[in-house]
C-alpha cells in the first residue's frame, strides 16, 4: 500500500512538471529528437549555415590561407636580404678604399651594394677641387634615400596582414550576429524555444566568430614578428651606409693629402 502512495505521488509530480514546463515534454518527444543535428563538425554546420555565413567563413579562410603565403614568402625574403647585408657589411669592414669596395660588391643586389655604387657615381660626378664636407653630405644623403628604400621595400606585403589581423575579428563577428538574428527568427517562426531548433544557428554563429579570431591572430603574431625582423634589418642597413661613408672619407682625406699646397701670396704692402 506505502509503495502504490510512493507511485501515485512521483506520477503526480512528473504530470505537474510537463504541465509547467511543456518544452521538456516536446524535448521528449520523437519529433524534437528528430529535429537533432546530426553533423555538429565544422564542416557540417558550414554545409547547414546561411547563405551569408557561409560566404564570411569563405572569406575568413582566404583571409587566413592569405596570412600563411605572406609569411612563407616574406620569411624566406628577409632571410635572403639579412644573409647579403651581413656578407656585404664584412666585406665593408675589410676594405681599404671605395674602389676595392666597389670591385667586391659590384655584384651585391643588397642596398648596400647600390650605397657603394652611389658613393662611386658622387665622387665622380663632384669636382675634385670642392670642399670635402660638401661632398661628405651629397654621398650621406644619397646612402640615406638608398636605406629608406631598403626599408619601404622590405615592408611590402606587411600591410595584408596589418589588415586582416584587424578586420577579421569584425567579419567574424558579423557573422556572429547574424546567425543569432536566423537563430531568433527560427525561434519565432517556430513559437518554440525547443534546443533542437536554437542550437544550430547559435553553432553556426559560434563557428564564424571562431574563424575570425583564427584568421587575426596568426595574422597579428606573423605581423609583430616581422616588424622587428625588419628593424634589424634596417640597422644593418645603417650600419653598412656608415661604414660606406667612412670609406669615402678616408678617400676624401688621402685625395686631400695628395694635393700639393700653394704657397702663400705675400701681399704688396709687405
Amino acid at each position: 500500500m506505502r509503495s502504490f502512495g510512493l507511485r501515485l505521488r512521483q506520477r503526480v509530480i512528473a504530470a505537474a512538471l510537463l504541465a509547467a514546463f511543456p518544452a521538456i515534454a516536446l524535448a521528449q518527444s520523437p519529433e524534437a529528437t528528430a529535429e537533432l543535428p546530426r553533423d555538429l563538425s565544422p564542416w557540417g554546420m558550414y554545409q547547414t549555415a546561411d547563405p551569408l555565413v557561409k560566404g564570411v567563413l569563405i572569406a575568413l579562410v582566404l583571409a587566413s590561407v592569405a596570412t600563411w603565403t605572406v609569411w612563407l614568402a616574406k620569411s624566406i625574403e628577409l632571410v635572403a636580404a639579412r644573409r647579403r647585408a651581413r656578407r656585404a657589411l664584412r666585406v665593408l669592414a675589410g676594405v681599404r678604399d671605395l674602389p676595392d669596395a666597389a670591385a667586391q660588391l659590384g655584384r651585391n643586389r643588397s642596398p648596400l651594394g647600390q650605397c657603394v655604387q652611389a658613393a662611386v657615381a658622387e665622387l665622380e660626378l663632384s669636382d675634385g677641387a670642392m670642399e670635402r664636407e660638401g661632398i661628405r653630405e651629397r654621398v650621406a644623403s644619397r646612402l640615406e634615400r638608398i636605406e629608406a628604400n631598403g626599408g619601404r621595400g622590405m615592408m611590402r606585403g606587411t600591410g595584408v596582414l596589418a589588415t586582416i589581423g584587424a578586420i577579421a575579428p569584425f567579419v567574424g563577428l558579423f557573422g556572429t550576429v547574424w546567425g543569432i538574428m536566423n537563430s531568433f527568427i527560427g525561434i519565432s517562426k517556430s513559437q518554440t524555444t525547443n534546443l533542437a531548433v536554437v542550437a544550430p544557428g547559435i553553432a553556426e554563429a559560434l563557428l564564424a566568430t571562431a574563424f575570425g579570431l583564427a584568421a587575426a591572430i596568426p595574422a597579428v603574431v606573423i605581423y609583430n614578428a616581422f616588424s622587428r625582423q625588419i628593424a634589424s634589418y634596417r640597422a644593418l642597413l645603417g650600419d653598412g651606409s656608415a661604414e660606406v661613408l667612412r670609406v669615402v672619407s678616408r678617400d676624401l682625406d688621402r685625395a686631400a693629402l695628395r694635393q700639393p699646397r700653394k704657397p702663400i701670396a705675400l701681399s704688396a704692402a709687405e
